[in-house]
């Protein structure tokens, strides 16, 4: 069974179009083509990412932070209560009037008594400033390796002799970007939770379903554009928040800016006008549509719809940040924190405002 059900994922009709099968995509007169089995290496990579992480942040970040003056503000915890304590982590964080009324008369307290409790119990579980600094200077350092990566990358393309087959750039740039957002996916519950949790979830998966579909189908080109694309972002991203978490409003501030016109040209004008315009105008007028023509259009389709969202997330923040109505704090807590690809992702609280 599992063999048919093999057989029939891999039926070349659905993933190439009809004059291709996938005994053309094997290796042969020097060319060199994406295979699946390639790709299993990026999980056991994405672990060696999270060890680097690890010693990147303790060795790395931790001494930054400290040498730029960051210290953890000393939280103060809250006195212990079985019965709030059960509602809180079985009900809810944020319970209502009436809930709040009911569990007065239980334990005795008043009902500002309790509120206070929840705030406080609330704020006991907020990430402090240190993790988000080692976080955001991980992703930053990626994001500037990886962005001179695909520079890289493209310039062996044109330089090539043989532009259908995959050159060794290509390939360590496809392996360390999808372990990369392993790493990310793997990690994500142990992260600064942000609000757009849920977004960034689908945005790693989808990114993760797009470049291993072009590897395997050879849209080699296309997926390290798109790759390149969102990591130009994100290098801007992660050193505004970098600088917001060192104080340097100013400069965070700017780097904010300069941030938002990066994304809206990348992701909201060169993204679908030149990239997606290219995969879904073009390949008809070669060959009759297929599956998985439509399903990769149909990822890129998803990631624009995830741009659009931070973008008008972005547009707001901006309008309060130029109007003087909020300082550079926002820059942090209220933006969603992926943009990739995400990575792309931008940054954005739970539900307390963190």
């Amino acid at each position: 069974m599992i063999e048919t059900i093999s057989e029939w994922f891999w039926w070349d009709r659905l993933w190439l179009p009809f004059n291709l099968t996938w005994t053309d995509l094997e290796d042969k007169d020097g060319r060199v083509y994406g295979k699946v089995s390639d790709l299993y290496i990026t999980l056991p990579y994405s672990m060696g990412f999270l060890i680097i992480r690890y010693i990147f942040e303790r060795f790395v970040a931790t001494p930054l932070a400290a040498f730029l003056g960051l210290r953890e503000k000393t939280k103060q915890n809250v006195e212990y209560n079985a019965i709030l304590e059960h509602y809180y982590a079985s009900r809810s964080k944020t319970p209502g009037k009436v809930d709040i009324t009911g569990l007065s008369k239980k334990c005795g307290w008043s009902s500002r008594h309790m509120e206070r409790w929840f705030r406080r119990r609330r704020n006991q579980e907020r990430p402090g400033v240190l993790k988000k600094f080692r976080e955001a200077s991980w992703r930053f350092v990626f994001y500037v390796g990886a962005f001179i990566g695909g520079i890289v990358a493209l310039y062996d393309v044109s330089i090539s002799p043989l532009p259908l087959s995959i050159l060794e750039s290509q390939y360590w740039y496809y392996i360390l970007e999808m372990s990369f957002y392993w790493s990310l996916l793997l990690s994500i519950t142990f992260d600064v939770k942000r609000k757009d949790f849920k977004e960034q979830i689908i945005h790693h998966l989808a990114t993760l379903t797009l470049l291993a579909f072009s590897w395997c189908a050879n849209y080699i080109r296309v997926g390290t554009l798109v790759m390149l694309v969102h990591d130009s972002s994100d290098v801007f991203l992660e050193s505004a928040k970098v600088l917001n978490y060192a104080k340097w409003e100013k400069t965070c501030n700017s780097l904010f800016a300069l941030f938002a016109v990066v994304f809206m040209v990348t992701r909201l004008i060169i993204f679908p006008f030149w990239i997606i315009h290219c995969t879904w105008v073009y390949p008809p007028d070669h060959y009759p549509v297929f599956f998985g023509y439509y399903f990769f259009n149909a990822m890129l389709g998803i990631l624009l719809m995830l741009h659009i969202f931070w973008a008008y997330l972005i547009v707001s923040m901006l309008k309060k940040l130029l109007f003087g109505s909020v300082s550079s704090d926002w820059i942090c807590h209220k933006l969603p924190s992926k943009s990739l690809k995400s990575g792309d992702s931008l940054i954005s609280p739970g539900k307390d405002g963190r």
